[in-house]
């Protein structure tokens, strides 16, 4: 089957003291190439650790991540990442920094130069292609990390709360580019977030976990992120479905984090 399957994934961390931490408990999703889901949810529910299951980093305790039919095994350039703070090589300028993967690979400046320099362009950084990392703001380094993942060609890229230390503006600006390279690109792409209003605008698909143990609660199938290709994401989210849906999430998360709150009390 093409496309990404996580079947059946559980995860369970065993603590020092002997106890153990049940962080994932059977969940289960398949997404066809070119979908892009967002996931959400209350601190606790797993979504990061999902997430690190994907990517390679993590082997879940039960289940697997296939893809394209194989069974993932470590990361590969396959699933590319986007973490929340670039994680970018301070001692190389952008260029270098968005061609790495290729140059890594063994390829010459003849095979991944124009690719490179059409990323940089896309993502607004073809002015910036000379500048030292610690020259840009921290809305252009995601554009630098964004771009740097694109120039691997990854079938699959996971983005971890990757928009979350910027400014307002900046990130409503870097929503807008996440839809345009999505639409451009074709790829598959995961994003967690903890805003609400960002998973419903760039969320085709959009998944809320719950905790203790972390599992899908709720799947939602949204029209904001289409809508919201080459368009302003303010108008958007006037659109009379986004209001309602948006509250509707709101009061889910809120409800779990009473939950927990109250167990975290009944157990002091």
């Amino acid at each position: 089957m093409s496309g990404l399957s996580i079947e059946n994934v559980s995860m369970r961390f065993d603590l020092p003291n002997g106890s153990s931490v049940q962080a994932l408990k059977d969940v289960s999703l398949h997404l066809n190439e070119g979908e892009l889901l967002s996931v959400l949810g209350p601190s606790g529910c797993g979504k990061t650790t999902l997430l690190n299951i994907v990517a390679g980093f993590l082997a879940p305790t039960e289940g697997a991540v296939v893809m394209n039919g194989h069974t993932c095994i470590g990361p590969d350039a396959e699933r590319g990442m986007v973490f929340q703070q670039g994680a970018l090589f301070e001692w190389m300028d952008v260029r270098e920094n968005v061609s790495f993967g290729p140059r890594m690979k063994g390829q010459k400046e003849a095979q991944w130069g124009e690719h490179v320099d059409h990323l940089l362009d896309v993502t607004g950084l073809g002015d910036f292609k000379d500048k030292a990392i610690y020259e840009l703001s921290g809305g252009m380094q995601q554009r630098v990390a964004l771009a740097r993942c694109l120039a691997n060609d990854p079938d699959v890229i996971l983005m971890d709360e990757p928009l979350g230390a910027l400014d307002a503006l900046t990130r409503e600006k870097m929503q807008g580019l996440v839809l345009k390279l999505w639409k451009e690109t074709g790829k598959t792409i995961i994003l967690i977030t903890h805003s609400v209003e960002e998973a419903l605008l760039l969320g085709e698909r959009l998944l809320v976990m719950a905790p203790r143990p972390g599992r899908i609660h709720k799947e939602y199938r949204l029209p904001f992120a289409d809508m919201g290709v080459g368009a302003d994401l303010r108008e958007v989210k006037k659109h009379p479905e986004y209001g309602p849906t948006r509250e509707e999430i709101l009061e889910m998360i809120w409800d779990m984090e009473e939950e927990i709150m109250g167990r975290t009390e009944d157990n002091q």
